[in-house]
């Protein structure tokens, strides 16, 4: 029986190709995503363990020893300094060819000239194969005060070897603000410059090699021996030249382990990659990101099972009269049962191993390219067993239990009944038991969604603590069981209201012309097929409208939310803005109106008990300057040079404040005078002139000018000018119309931003940078996720080609007699165009009306936290989701429209 079998997949191979696609897309998905896993967490990995150059022994915590320590315990246990290593009695030990104290500087800052570039840096080693980087050119240091920059940051700063550049670092600066000092950059010589070939420190663009004096200035200690390190690393003799030379380092390793302090042991390089390849996967979430993607890959095979099970049901059509024959000659029903399950497994087995060689050749071919090199990620091939097993088990389970309803409808039959054209129908009560389950469904995610829904207004409305006690959680986890009851029970119940739906719709077409009301005729013959090939293309249309309208009402949101956090645009802030730069900025395409002004921050109290508030005093000419670059009701307002513009509600908590109307004065402190010295001081820790002023105040409604203090506040420039106040600060405040200069809102801000990126400490804020940086995002996980989706869609529409050639099949003597009677070629060929359209156009439609409710609620549970939710219809992406649907319809009909006019009437009436 099974060599049977197998003659007629191969007579039938062209119709098994629809369901060989389909079960190639989903497992070439499934492969893809785990080798896209192990690539990840390659890369990942030997990116973590990069920072150990070409050490093959490694010092570190035994984080197994330290978990059941509190947290203070492993605090204490962790904090060593480089000489509680005893580093001079390990390089004695024989064997020990070199030995790095694992150290680093972060928060760098390397200046030369007038540039400045923010970086990396790591100490140094007399072998230069124990550091983190290469080094290309010239040495590492050596002596005191030496640095070997990145090849990238000397371009930057047009530096080259044996030229002097200051370094300083957050830590020493924040070190010496808490001393009452002001940092002082150290001048170091360039003596090398670095490759950083393994990615040690890719975001820095490297890492520059530090000599030891000034790794440990850097970090706040006095010398390199009290600074504070976590691991050594090691150059072993004789490690990875044999067993006898892996054997005789690991004794060398034994014998420093015997100097080391208390929860450090010594292990090999090999060892301390698979440590930090676990801990990336638990930590990272690569685990995450694959089962996120492997989910993706499920929902592909899910909707190509839909596929699949039509496309047996092609089969056992075609193949009535074979199947007649073998049960008249003796074939019993377990034989044909059997051999229909048989043909799957093969089928699934087939298609299933070419889905993994092109998964493979999918993700061979990204790491050979670059393009995930260009990533930052340094990719190659990683094979491992689940990338080629799982997807091919997974593939034939799927095949074959997709099968299964096929194989029972065609073996069911007598001889007799076999001889005629088979109905493949549910049984009534296969009806009832579905609409039952469909009809729980339903209820179940109506009521988890709406009382979600509920308690989000409940929380909006009170502004409950909901969120700090851990309830929001709850509530959106509702939400997302409540939608997918409600899918998964109209999926279920689609075989009821699908046909339906079609039946109606297909009534309004029908009565456009013949070929109209032969499709509408035509797609009422099998429901349960109809409904199978539209709830296919509905899964998809669904999540990829809800993704859309999510992402547009996301966007939408934010966008007015923004606009009422904020009044103005785009603000530049910082103590190291030139006027050079304020010039350039404001003729930014884009930039329709600026306002560059003095600042200084003081601190004043409010009437209504807000005390000591971070006031940024900024000087203005006059209101009419301001009124150009803000949004916020500024009429009738006047700055004189007695008063101040304050806001209505400051800036951290958004509570309304008042001041006295007499008068409010402003502190360069809270309580306006150094406590050391009984002087005026300034803001930090250093001393300025600057004395307390007294203003009058006028309030108006502007909004979140600057989160880094309670307010901002506009006074006359005048102050900064007869000495009442001195400048230790900047702001640049600017109006920006993007679409009337003909640019976008992200190149504005990236213009901007590079006109500032050569001083240090100056930020560029705003709404226009929020919504860039909130619709970057949003934009990403549109297109990942659309582009994921993308391939449950494309494994429908192959259903949408199937279900017409089955329709071609069955209807052989029906398109014959039309034929006979005088229908054309051209109509035959329009009525099965038109079936298709109303198979994808129908099914997409509600898809889309189905995936902008869920958008809509999902929308609201997540962007009401942050202001009135926006609810759009995204005409954009569900007209061009529909458009595709129509346009891959049409392209679908086009094989079983040619096989239905290709015979002539009177051979497919003989055939029939």
């Amino acid at each position: 029986m099974f060599s049977i079998t197998l003659k007629l997949m191969k007579k039938s191979a062209r119709m098994l190709i629809p369901a060989g696609i389909a079960i190639l897309i989903g497992t070439a998905f499934i492969c893809a995503t785990f080798l896209f896993s192990n690539t990840m967490k390659d890369a990942l990995g030997r990116q973590q363990t990069a920072q150990y150059g070409d050490a093959n022994y490694i010092v570190m915590v035994d984080s197994d020893a330290l978990k059941p320590l509190s947290q203070e315990e492993k605090s204490n246990a962790t904090t060593h300094s480089v000489s509680d290593f005893q580093l001079d009695r390990i390089r004695a030990i024989d064997g020990v060819k070199s030995v790095r104290a694992d150290a680093s500087v972060g928060g760098l800052i390397v200046s030369h000239d007038d540039k400045h570039i923010n970086g990396l840096a790591a100490s140094t080693a007399t072998d230069a194969a124990l550091l983190p980087v290469q080094i290309t050119s010239g040495s590492q240091p050596v002596d005191n005060n030496e640095i070997a920059l990145p090849q990238s940051v000397a371009r930057q700063l047009g530096v080259k070897i044996g030229d002097t550049v200051s370094v300083d670092s957050r830590t020493a600066q924040y070190t010496a603000q808490d001393a009452g000092k002001e940092s002082t950059p150290i001048e170091v010589r360039v003596v090398g410059l670095t490759d950083d070939v393994n990615g040690a420190a890719a975001y820095y663009g490297g890492a520059s090699i530090l000599s030891d004096n000034v790794t440990a200035t850097l970090n706040g200690y006095p010398d390199f021996a009290h600074l504070q390190t976590t691991q050594l690393l090691l150059n072993l003799d004789g490690a990875g030249t044999g067993r006898s030379g892996d054997t005789r380092a690991q004794a060398t390793a034994d014998q420093i382990a015997q100097l080391l302090p208390k929860y450090y042991i010594v292990v090999s390089r090999d060892v301390a990659n698979q440590k930090a390849i676990a801990e990336l996967t638990d930590e990272n979430g690569t685990d995450i990101v694959t089962t996120f993607l492997l989910s993706f890959g499920i929902l592909a095979m899910f909707v190509a099972a839909l596929v699949i099970a039509n496309t047996f049901q092609v089969l056992v059509a075609q193949r009535r009269r074979t199947l007649a024959l073998l049960r008249t000659i003796g074939a019993k029903k377990g034989q044909l049962y059997g051999s229909v399950l048989f043909e799957a497994g093969v089928l699934g087995c087939i298609a299933s191993a070419l889905g993994v060689a092109l998964g493979c050749a999918l993700i061979a071919g990204l790491c050979a390219s670059g393009l995930l090199s260009s990533t930052g990620m340094s990719a190659r091939f990683v094979p491992s067993w689940q990338a080629f097993i799982v997807p091919i088990v997974f593939g034939i389970i799927m095949t074959v239990i997709a099968s299964l309803s096929s194989a029972r409808s065609a073996t069911a039959v007598t001889p007799l009944e076999a001889l005629r054209p088979i109905e493949l129908t549910d049984t009534r009560r296969a009806g009832r038991v579905r609409a039952a389950i469909s009809i729980i469904m339903l209820v179940i995610g109506c009521a988890f969604a709406g009382f979600a829904a509920w308690q989000m207004a409940q929380y909006i409305a009170t502004q409950s603590s909901m969120i700090d006690n851990g309830g929001y959680s709850t509530v959106l986890l509702m939400a997302i069981v409540g939608c997918a009851f409600i899918f998964l029970g109209l999926v279920l119940s689609a075989t009821f209201w699908l046909p339906v739906l079609m039946r109606g719709v297909g009534a309004l077409v029908a009565l456009s012309g013949p070929s109209a009301k032969v499709a509408h005729a035509n797609i009422q013959k099998n429901p349960r097929r109809v409904a199978a090939t539209g709830a296919a293309l509905l899964i998809g249309v669904t999540l990829v409208s809800t993704i859309a309208t999510g992402a547009a009402s996301g966007k939408q949101t934010m966008g007015e939310a923004l606009d009422q956090r904020y009044s103005v645009d785009m603000i530049a802030d910082g103590p190291d803005i030139t006027d050079q730069q304020a010039a350039e900025a404001a003729k930014i395409k884009g930039v329709t109106a600026s306002v560059y002004a003095p600042a200084t921050i003081m601190y004043a109290t409010s009437k209504n008990g807000v005390k000591d508030m971070s006031v940024l005093l900024v000087g203005v000419e006059n209101a009419d300057a301001l009124r150009g670059v803000m949004e916020a009701d500024l009429n009738g307002v006047t700055i004189g040079e007695h008063d101040v513009l304050l806001p209505k509600y400051e800036a951290f908590g958004g509570k309304m404040v008042t001041f006295d109307g007499n008068g409010v004065t402003f502190a360069p402190n809270p309580s306006g005078v150094d406590a050391s010295t009984g002087d005026a001081a300034g803001t930090g820790s250093t001393k300025s002139q600057a004395k307390p002023i007294t203003l009058k105040p006028v309030q108006a409604d502007y909004r979140r000018i600057s989160d880094s203090y309670n307010a901002v506040a506009f006074i006359s420039a005048s102050h900064f000018t007869n000495g009442d106040l001195s400048a230790n600060d900047h702001m640049m405040l600017m109006r920006i119309d993007a679409n009337t200069a003909g640019t976008t809102m992200s190149e504005v801000l990236t213009g901007v931003q590079n006109v500032f990126s050569g001083s240090m400490g100056v930020n560029v804020t705003g709404p226009v940078v929020e919504r860039s940086m909130w619709e970057t995002m949003i934009n990403g996980m549109m297109t990942l996720l659309v582009g994921l989706i993308a391939v449950a869609v494309l494994i429908a529409l192959v259903g949408v080609a199937n279900t017409l050639s089955l329709s071609v099949i069955e209807r052989t003597r029906e398109s014959a007699t039309l034929r006979a009677i005088g229908m054309t070629r051209g109509q035959l060929r329009r009525s099965l165009a038109v079936e298709a359209l109303l198979l994808s156009l129908v099914s997409g439609v509600t898809g889309v009306i189905l995936g902008t409710l869920f958008g809509w609620l999902g929308s609201y549970m997540v962007f009401s936290l942050y202001g009135t939710v926006v609810f759009p219809f995204d005409w954009t992406s569900n007209g061009i989701v529909l458009a595709v649907a129509a346009i891959a319809a049409l392209i679908a009909s086009i094989a079983p429209a040619h096989r239905a006019v290709s015979t002539p009437p009177v051979e497919a009436l003989a055939e029939a």
